[in-house]
């Protein structure tokens, strides 16, 4: 036999062993799976019909000449990318399209893609539908981001046309 240098067996790779999950984890997974389809899509429509509720009751367009509860807005006093949101809703909860994209132009564009996301899921989940799904790649997430980016710059501009987007 040949004199060879270094070892000639390799040793196995390591396998990872999952531990077993604790008893929450393990409750929460035994609710899940007894749990009837329609919960997870009913709890969502839940919490915006909620949302809603809120927004419509507590009216934002009257709050928004007081103090600002963003923090952005508080610390530097420009509009971050999120504000104006909230009303923006509260008019497209209305129908007031016009108002709304006033106040967040970006969210009125997204609004009826998020409805239709949750609409496709919420088929898909209780139906068993299988409705065309919306997966943005990398790309549509990139531009997407890169258009709030230049919103969020765009609208705290102090000349025309921009000034349109102050809220």
């Amino acid at each position: 036999m040949a004199d060879t240098v270094g070892p000639t067996t390799r040793a196995p790779a390591p396998v990872y062993v999952a531990p077993p999950p604790g008893r929450l984890t393990a409750f929460l997974i035994r609710v899940w799976m007894r749990s009837p389809r329609w919960l997870a899509p009913a709890a969502v429509l839940a919490c915006v019909a909620t949302a809603t509720a809120y927004v419509l009751v507590r009216e934002p367009v009257e709050d928004a000449a007081g103090v600002t509860t963003c923090l952005v807005k508080l610390t530097t006093g420009f509009d971050c990318p999120g504000c104006g949101g909230t009303r923006a809703f509260f008019y497209l909860v209305r129908g007031d399209l016009p108002a709304a994209a006033r106040h967040h132009l970006v969210f009125v564009f997204i609004a009826p893609f998020l409805v239709y996301a949750y609409l496709a899921w919420a088929a898909g989940r209780i139906f068993g539908w299988r409705l065309p799904q919306l997966r943005p790649g990398p790309a549509t997430v990139g531009v997407l981001l890169g258009v709030l980016g230049v919103f969020a710059v765009a609208r705290n501009l102090p000349w025309e046309p921009f000034t349109w987007f102050y809220v």
